[in-house]
């Protein structure tokens, strides 16, 4: 950030000066303003990061002032100073947007502690809107190839577009995308491709779980006529198909542990052999692969070879389930609302408050595909043109008990999960509800409402 630029607006020019002097040593450029027209002049003239304002001006009052600064020049913070140090003017000055107050006198240290957490705030909203800007050009760039704008604007959202965009400039490096089933792999290995300069060349995606250990070779590496029995015509495989293009491997932990020599050669020498050939095809494809699988704990088990998975994992994006990324449940819900009532051709006028309050606490073990598909049964269900929870809840159970997870000590249903965890973050936080909250990333209220729901002693 280029060196912050600071406003005094005082109508003693004695303060105006010591405050000058003490900030301009401290590497800050700074103006003087000795009323509030001179100020507004300033203010239109350069961008001014930090106002320091007195609350008794001439022409009109400094909470006026701020009003007007918060509502003209939305990027300026405003400190607030006063002789008259009444508890009322501090608060109605925090409550217009201020980011401190103080009462005169007071150590210029204290003022300049403030203006350094005031830069701090303003490096990191800076950084925020790079990002978000980055994500929402990038989003724009990919919705004629992927059918939509890449939904999220949470922190890892960001830090995912953020690898999609580093990687697809280097077009041969492969990658592997991890995460739980339903979070989006696909969307981001599609993302991958169309970033890179491989977008106008084919993208063809293949779950290796779906095809059949007898076909794998024939599938992928492709045959001549009469390799085996029923082999009546030549035929390329995915590799070949893929070429100058991407081929997008899901499931990549259900390959067979015989055939994963072969893949691990072709990934090195981007040639293929067809069965029933012996000669090499010369190949140039960029491989993604996915799993919801750990491969470390695969490759612990002696089901995956470690040479393939290093070869995979040059670099790796990980997904996060959606309920690690709960401010991206609502845009989410918005999105397949608008596309699904569009599609069945229902109007949706209104959705119950009450939905938007459930949605974020929900556990969604089927991630964003179990929200898509929780929206398009909610329009089917709905007879009006107001969505409610009983479109989503089935009447007489609760949506908690209707999943199970796998634990170390077996199945537990989500239900018991929820309420250990609870459990678990109230006595770590040594019963403090509010501290609990925090570890738990909901309010306190909803804290309360699960302990009662639970019948939690504490």
């Amino acid at each position: 950030m280029e060196k912050l630029q600071v406003l005094i607006l005082d109508d003693e020019p004695g303060i105006r000066s010591e405050i000058e002097e003490f900030l301009v040593e401290m590497n800050f450029e700074v103006f003087q303003a000795g009323s509030p027209s001179e100020a507004f002049r300033l203010l239109g003239e350069r961008t001014i990061d930090v106002a320091i304002v007195d609350i008794r001006l001439p022409e009109m009052d400094g909470i006026d002032v701020l009003q007007e600064i918060k509502r003209q020049y939305l990027n300026t913070e405003v400190i607030m100073i006063t002789a008259h140090g009444e508890m009322d003017s501090v608060i109605r000055c925090m409550r217009l947007g201020a980011i401190d107050f103080f009462n005169k006198p007071f150590r210029l240290k204290d003022l300049d502690r403030a203006i350094q957490k005031t830069k701090a705030y303003l490096q990191f909203q800076s950084k925020q809107q790079s990002c978000t800007a980055s994500i929402s050009k990038v989003s724009n760039e990919l919705a004629p190839f992927i059918g939509h704008e890449i939904i999220g604007t949470s922190r890892q959202m960001q830090e995912v577009v953020k690898f999609m965009c580093n990687v697809s400039s280097s077009d041969k490096t492969t990658v592997l995308i991890s995460g739980e089933s339903g979070t989006g792999k696909e969307l981001v290995a599609k993302g991958i491709h169309y970033l890179s300069q491989r977008k106008r060349q084919p993208f063809h995606s293949i779950n290796c779980a779906s095809v059949p250990d007898e076909l794998f070779e024939s599938e992928f590496f492709g045959h001549t006529k009469g390799a085996f029995s029923g082999a009546v015509a030549e035929k390329a495989g995915w590799f070949e198909a893929s070429h100058r293009g991407t081929l997008f491997m899901d499931e990549i932990g259900d390959l067979k542990l015989s055939t994963q020599p072969k893949f691990l050669r072709v990934l090195d020498d981007m040639i293929v052999t067809r069965l029933g050939s012996t000669k090499g095809v010369k190949i140039d494809v960029r491989v993604i692969a996915a799993t919801n699988h750990s491969l470390d704990s695969l490759v612990e088990d002696g089901l995956f070879r470690p040479d393939l998975y290093y070869r995979l994992n040059s670099f790796t994006i990980h997904l996060p389930p959606l309920r690690k990324r709960k401010e991206d449940i609502i845009p989410l819900f918005q999105h397949f609302l608008r596309a699904y009532a569009k599609a069945i051709e229902k109007q949706i006028d209104n959705v119950d408050s009450r939905v938007f309050e459930w949605l974020p606490e929900y556990y969604f073990p089927g991630n964003v595909r179990e929200l898509k598909h929780m929206v398009e049964r909610a329009i089917i269900l709905c007879n009006g043109t107001t969505l409610d929870l009983s479109h989503f809840i089935n009447p007489g159970k609760k949506l908690s008990n209707l999943y199970t997870i796998r634990t170390d000590d077996g199945m537990t249903s989500l239900h018991e999960l929820e309420k250990q965890t609870i459990i678990q973050s109230l006595a770590k936080a040594k019963y403090v509800k509010s501290h609990a909250a925090r570890l738990l990333n909901i309010s306190r209220q909803a804290l309360d409402r699960k302990i009662d729901k639970f019948k939690i002693s504490i």
